[in-house]
């Protein structure tokens, strides 16, 4: 039921806009609750739109930080749209939207006095609301757009760089409000960048070496399925002495329960085993975010 409800359109799109719709809610709450009395700065266009709200206001007029996050957004996501999915990118920008609207909608008052459980809390719950939007298939928008339009064009990740524009906005924001606001501030972004790398793994690969007994029929039905390469190679069993096939492939970690039910409904029998890849260098078909 569960498989079929995700290769149903609609049915995606009504998972999609609950995610988005409740990430865009934790993040607002986040934003009001804990990184603005605790003196914070998170990382991205939201991190860049908070900072410009309290620059401008040192200087008696106001660019609110929701206003901040639909003016930033809007330009790079119709640059990034012709590269990336029309879908992603229109539930990336509901989110966004979604979010300035509730800054001005809610009035979330703090739990905690102190910073630190500031930090940690509202990193957590800040890391949470960005996996919402991404495991529905959307995003928080911002650097989101542009690593994902980078890695559509040229293969390459480019999350170092996305971390050292954070660095030069902490290190603004240090000079400006002080450096200890900037130290937690870090201490925020490492957690909440934490919780998305724990729960979050569609951007990392693994291999997956597969053992069958009927590899050949095995080999088109996994390239019909999914368009990956896969090398086949003859094998013998140690223990069974039959003649048996081993099958080596590489793959988006998202992609292996679906290819793991794929391989069983060919080989009751199959063995994979799975580890990581550290570095991969060639062709590799990605999904679209559909």
């Amino acid at each position: 039921m569960w498989k079929k409800l995700r290769h149903d359109k609609r049915a995606r799109n009504v998972m999609t806009t609950i995610a988005v719709v409740v990430s865009a809610l934790l993040q607002t709450y986040v934003i009001q609750a804990f990184i603005k009395p605790a003196g914070l700065l998170s990382g991205g266009f939201t991190g860049i739109a908070i900072l410009v709200d309290r620059v401008t206001s040192l200087y008696g007029f106001n660019i609110s930080t929701s206003l901040g996050m639909i003016a930033l957004n809007i330009p790079v996501a119709w640059a990034c749209s012709k590269n990336i999915s029309k879908r992603f990118t229109f539930f990336s920008l509901m989110q966004v939207f979604l979010t300035s609207a509730f800054l001005r909608i809610f009035n979330f008052s703090p739990i905690f006095d102190d910073r630190i459980l500031n930090v940690i809390y509202g990193g957590v719950l800040y890391g949470f609301g960005i996996v919402l939007a991404l495991r529905g298939n959307a995003s928080s928008g911002g650097t989101d757009f542009i690593a994902l339009y980078v890695s559509n064009k040229t293969g390459n990740s480019i999350w170092s760089q996305v971390f050292v524009g954070n660095v030069l906005l902490l290190c603004i924001f240090g000079k400006i409000f002080g450096w200890d606001y900037a130290g937690y501030s870090i201490l925020f972004q490492f957690v909440g960048t934490k919780v998305i790398s724990t729960f979050h793994h569609r951007y990392e690969r693994v291999t997956l070496q597969i053992t069958t007994a009927q590899g050949p029929m095995l080999a088109n039905k996994y390239v019909e399925a999914f368009h990956h390469g896969i090398s086949c190679v003859d094998a013998v069993g140690g223990y069974s002495k039959k003649k048996m096939y081993l099958l080596h492939t590489v793959v988006s970690s998202y992609e292996v329960a679906d290819i793991v039910e794929l391989l069983h409904e060919v080989d009751e029998h199959v063995i994979v085993n799975m580890f990581k890849t550290q570095q991969f260098y060639g062709n590799f078909y990605r999904a679209p975010m559909e």
